[in-house]
């Protein structure tokens, strides 16, 4: 597996723009927290030490005082540094999530077509935590560590040189080393690891989602033991890294027996030789045993910096894939937008083209309806004249520039999917999916002009009523319709709607279909329809067959000239009768 770049977690971290002050602040407060707890340690050791010989009992209370001053200091210190570094990353996870989200709406569209709905969401989710984590559970652990260690050492020297250089040793040997051998296990273990849980994730969801269809066709076991798969390779990454783990953990806490131990060796001769007090040597040997509780967290930080490069790489490739951010379409623009396709040729990347040679012209004003029998290719070219597909030949352009150069092609064109996503949320914030900023009367319109006026109306809560996750509380026409409406909100000029009459009796289909055609020629329309009736009103009828224009014209031109569009539209009449 190949190792994520150098310099990945660096890009990622600078993507969460930390306030440096407030993470010096985190820091500050860490060392002081752990300093309390170093310092309870001394002065409890002197305190127990210096009572034993029974001297008066003023001489002690500057030490009771310090002990409670301490206690209480370590516990206030810790909870404030865990308020000031858990803001830093969780204002870092939303500065980063929502550049993510920001590049990825305004960037290339094809960055997340290869990528499945489970997949992206751990990236976008768990991905993007791991991230953050780092700051947290990573870079300021190692920086209390040196800090408190650096000033824990030069504390001991002062008291007793020779502890002071054992304990430098021994927490380097806690410090780095345990922490570089914790590094080295996590290295494979992590990358292998965080795969393993976004394919886990992803076939979770698709279970979840689509538990139905896949019922269906047979494919719920296939997909069960692709989670369980995924689960196991999740274990056995960690279980892969848990003897080089132990061996960390193990070497922190040999590390301080060792210092433990110099102590002792260096100390008891001193107390005898009278170069140090007996009450030093209790401070010199129990001291340690606080000293280390920084270093016990750095094999941790280690294995966290590594789960978050991976993670970082995850996340990178897909804000690399969507392409640098670009400013918006100028104002004004929407009245210029003109797509135009010259010999195109459309198909899923590595699969046969299905469409070929099309021309096609779409700008405000002009309503063009395309039709043909299923699977030739109708839902392909219309992902391909969004963007959301690279062409396979000939040539797409949006106002005279070819479309896969735009940065945001979705300024212009919208595209209004079949299996378009409905949020587990109100009706009014799916619809402000499409414009953020779109008003209830805006709303309430919209989904009147879609024929959803009287399904509103009987809704508990109007516009506030909840749906359920992926619109699973709606029917497959009100389903569609919602999606519509949210197409008609966006302010891009151009509209791809795919099949939006499906699921809907034919009286209804076809008001519906009109609507597009007559209400919003203004914006520029390419309905792709079974439905011929309505077609009256369109500029254009395209009519695809085989993957080649088998017929275009006006609809009453087709069905003068046309004999198969003819006998489409009179067997769709006796259907409907």
């Amino acid at each position: 597996m190949t190792p994520p770049p150098r310099g990945t977690l660096r890009r990622a971290v600078a993507l969460l723009e930390v306030d440096r002050r407030r993470a010096v602040q985190a820091v500050v407060l860490g060392t002081l927290a752990l300093g309390c707890a170093v310092a309870l340690a001394a002065v409890a050791a002197w305190l127990i030490a210096r009572a034993s010989q029974m001297p008066p009992v003023l001489t002690l209370s500057v030490a009771t005082v310090a002990v409670r001053a301490f206690g209480i200091g370590r516990g206030v210190l810790r909870y404030c540094e865990r308020l000031v570094s858990h803001d830093v990353a969780l204002r870092g996870m939303t500065t980063l999530r929502t550049t993510l989200y920001s590049r990825l709406a305004s960037g290339q569209p094809g960055a997340v077509l290869g990528v499945r709905r489970g997949d992206l969401l751990a990236r976008v989710g768990a991905d993007v935590d791991a991230v953050g984590d780092v700051v947290v559970r990573g870079l300021l652990p190692g920086a209390v560590a040196a800090v408190l260690g650096v000033a824990t050492v030069a504390a001991m020297s002062l008291i007793w040189l020779p502890a002071g250089l054992a304990l430098a040793g021994c927490l380097l040997l806690a410090g780095v080393v345990a922490p570089t051998l914790a590094a080295a296990g996590a290295r494979t273990t992590q990358a292998r690891a965080t795969d393993g849980r976004a394919r886990a994730t992803a076939s979770a969801l698709g279970i979840l989602d689509d538990a139905g269809p896949l019922a269906v066709a047979g494919r719920t076991a296939t997909e069960l033991e692709a989670l369980r798969a995924a689960d196991r390779e999740v274990a056995a990454a960690t279980d892969a890294g848990a003897p080089t783990a132990a061996l960390a953990a193990g070497i922190g806490q040999v590390a301080v027996g060792l210092a433990v131990l110099a102590a002792l060796l260096t100390g008891v001769p001193a107390v005898v030789s009278g170069q140090l007090s007996a009450v030093g040597l209790a401070v010199v040997v129990l001291t340690p045993l606080a000293a280390f509780e920084a270093t016990s967290l750095l094999p941790a930080a280690a294995v966290q910096v590594r789960r978050s490069r991976a993670a970082a790489a995850r996340i990178l490739a897909l804000l690399d894939a969507a392409g640098p951010s670009a400013a918006p379409r100028p104002a004004g623009a929407a009245g210029r937008a003109h797509l135009t396709a010259r010999d195109l040729d459309c198909g899923w990347p590595g699969a046969p083209r299905v469409v070929r040679d099309l021309d096609l012209d779409v700008s405000p004003g002009r309503a063009i309806a395309v039709v043909g029998p299923s699977g030739t290719g109708k839902t392909t070219l219309l992902l391909t004249l969004a963007g959301l597909l690279p062409r396979r030949g000939g040539e797409l352009e949006l106002d005279g520039t070819d479309v896969e150069d735009l940065a945001r092609p979705a300024d212009a064109v919208v595209h209004v999917a079949e299996d378009g996503h409905v949020f587990g949320t109100s009706v009014l914030e799916n619809l402000r999916v499409a414009r953020g900023d779109v008003t209830p009367d805006e709303a309430t319109q919209a989904l009147a002009d879609v024929g959803l006026d009287a399904w509103l109306a009987a809704q508990p809560d109007g516009l506030e009523t909840l749906l359920g996750p992926d619109g699973r509380t709606l029917s497959g026409g009100e389903r569609r319709r919602l999606l519509l409406a949210r197409g008609l909100l966006s302010p891009a000029p151009l509209l791809l709607v795919d099949e939006p009459a499906e699921h809907l009796d034919p009286a209804t289909a076809d008001a519906v279909v009109r609507s597009l055609l007559t209400r919003y020629r203004h914006r520029g329309v390419v309905v792709v329809t079974h439905r011929l009736s309505p077609l009256a009103d369109a500029d254009e009828v395209v009519r695809l067959d085989g993957g080649r224009v088998a017929a275009r014209g006006t609809h009453a031109d087709l069905v003068e000239r046309v004999a198969r569009y003819r006998e489409d539209l009179a067997e769709e009449s006796r259907e409907d009768a």
